[in-house]
């Protein structure tokens, strides 16, 4: 399952209902997109400690960025941004999902609705 950066806010922030439906996914992934955004959000490198420390002792995979992603999520951009506002970031992660063949956990399923090949599984916090 690759998850939303989203869903690991949430976790991060203390919340059970994350933990708990984190918990059910048999591995979990994320993208190095969903990386980066957690790491500009650290206040601190004890925050980020602790984010490396969760991501390894959990074995979360970070998914890198490939070129047939780039590509995916190129086109996402070109089909979606002005139809539906799809940003940047949240074309590299659904594209992740897509090519990586993962169903993406989020709470912002707005931002991915519009997007016919992305599986999406709805986090609600």
């Amino acid at each position: 399952m690759l998850v939303d950066t989203d869903v690991f806010i949430w976790l991060f922030r203390g919340s059970e209902k994350a933990a708990s439906r984190l918990r059910q996914c048999d591995s979990i992934a994320l993208s190095a997109v969903s990386y980066m955004e957690l790491v500009q959000g650290m206040r601190n490198k004890e925050e980020f400690r602790l984010l490396r420390e969760t991501i390894h002792s959990q074995q979360w995979q970070l998914q890198p960025l490939t070129e047939n992603i780039s590509h995916r999520a190129t086109v996402l951009i070109e089909t979606h941004a002005l139809s539906h506002g799809l940003q940047m970031a949240d074309a590299l992660i659904a594209a992740t999902a897509v090519e990586t063949g993962q169903s993406l956990l989020t709470g912002n399923y707005k931002h991915y609705k519009a997007l016919p090949d992305v599986d999406l599984q709805r986090f609600r916090p």
